[in-house]
């Protein structure tokens, strides 16, 4: 299973969304620090979902970090997040 595929799973089975969007941004920064051949190094995530209420933006960023673990977010160099409820 790819990075992308991952990610998707652990976000719908912890926050059920409405709405969840992951995009491999990896190819748009080939050359930078943290790519690699092969992608799967820069994603672009938009999850929109009620577990989100009374949050602070901070809050629902560490939710979805502690969604991800440790072991995913390590193989992942870059987190675009737009995290709402």
């Amino acid at each position: 299973m790819g990075v992308t595929e991952e990610i998707r799973n652990r976000l719908e089975a912890a926050f059920a969304p409405r709405e969840l969007d992951v995009v491999d941004d990896s190819e748009s920064h080939r050359g930078h620090a943290g790519w690699r051949e092969g992608g799967e190094t820069h994603f672009l995530v938009t999850i929109r979902s009620d577990s989100f209420a009374g949050m602070s933006r901070i809050a629902r960023h560490r939710a979805v970090h502690a969604a991800l673990g440790r072991d995913l977010v390590g193989r992942i160099h870059a987190l675009g997040l737009t995290v709402e409820e």
